[in-house]
């Protein structure tokens, strides 16, 4: 009966995969042209698509062509040329949809696709990786795609960070990147969280991604923050991530500080304070309003000019 059924409606998947066959045509109508461009030429296209965004243009309108300029670098650069069904991943993946791609059939590559015409507005493209080898792996490996087109890339470590850095072409590969120095990490020099975040791909797991956005949340100064916001990120077994390990919080705790003296200390000016002048009490809200007198003998008895000065979070906190 199904069968019938899917013979008279036809399968979903493939009526979507037919509507985007279009944007591979024209595509693959580029190859030629961006084929006999230089390699200046070529790495010119991303400061021209930038522009092109700037002036109004979408990211839909710029996929054609941001997509066979990666296809054109990554021959040059890894002589991997993406197959139609490598681009057709990455469409789909610039929809924010899931492509179910098997091992073995490049969705490493598929990757740099989206990542790329995602990162030509300015905002870093997050990609979600299992674990820290593999994040390390691809940003070293791909990372020379990015950085031929003028991009910057990096990957988030265990108590590290790391970003690429192109190493001097060994004549023996003809020009290509050692796969087995890109697995080694040898292009990759450390560097700090912020400056990791700077950049324009980053690779990293859910759990460093997660973990800085809690740090950034707990952050007491705006300069103490790392990430620099969230545009869009590509997941990899995002099954996993997004079911199995998503039923594990994510939790930063630690040992509480011993405060008893400063409760008292605050205690004791509380008790000078007096209702109805220094403060109000909203019984409703269970609730306590300084008055601007009340701010000031607390300010006085501190020592301070403004309780509500960042410097003296901790302070406007206790009081």
């Amino acid at each position: 009966m199904f069968n019938i059924i899917s013979k008279l409606i036809g399968d979903s998947n493939e009526k979507t995969l037919r509507k985007l066959n279009p944007i591979l045509e024209s595509i693959n109508i580029l190859e030629d042209q961006y084929k006999s461009l230089s390699n200046d030429e070529l790495k010119e296209l991303t400061q021209f698509f930038k522009n092109r965004l700037k002036d109004g243009e979408t990211t839909d309108e710029l996929l054609p062509e941001a997509f066979a300029a990666v296809r054109e670098a990554s021959k040059r650069v890894l002589n991997m040329r993406h197959f139609d069904v490598q681009i057709v991943g990455g469409i789909v993946l610039n929809h924010g949809k899931i492509s179910e791609m098997r091992t073995g059939e490049g969705k490493t590559l598929v990757a740099t696709l989206p990542a790329y015409l995602n990162s030509l507005n300015g905002n870093s493209v997050h990609i979600v990786t299992v674990n820290d080898y593999l994040a390390k792996r691809d940003a070293s490996w791909m990372g020379s795609v990015y950085d031929f087109l003028g991009l910057s890339v990096s990957c988030l470590q265990n108590q590290k960070s790391l970003n690429f850095s192109a190493m001097e072409k060994d004549s023996n590969l003809d020009g290509n990147p050692d796969i087995f120095a890109a697995v080694a990490g040898e292009n990759l020099k450390e560097c700090t969280r912020r400056e990791a975040y700077a950049c324009d791909v980053v690779y990293g797991t859910n759990n460093e991604f997660g973990f800085d956005y809690l740090r950034d949340n707990m952050a007491d100064f705006i300069d103490q923050r790392v990430q620099k916001g969230t545009s869009f990120a590509i997941v990899d077994e995002v099954d996993n991530i997004l079911i199995d390990e998503a039923r594990t919080p994510l939790i930063i705790s630690g040992p509480a500080k011993e405060q008893s003296s400063e409760y008292k200390k605050y205690a004791r000016i509380a008790k000078s304070l007096e209702n109805n002048i220094d403060f109000e009490i909203e019984e409703k809200r269970k609730n306590i309003i300084l008055s601007d007198t009340g701010i000031s003998k607390i300010e006085k008895s501190l020592g301070v000019n403004n309780l509500y000065d960042p410097e003296n979070e901790v302070m406007s906190h206790f009081a």
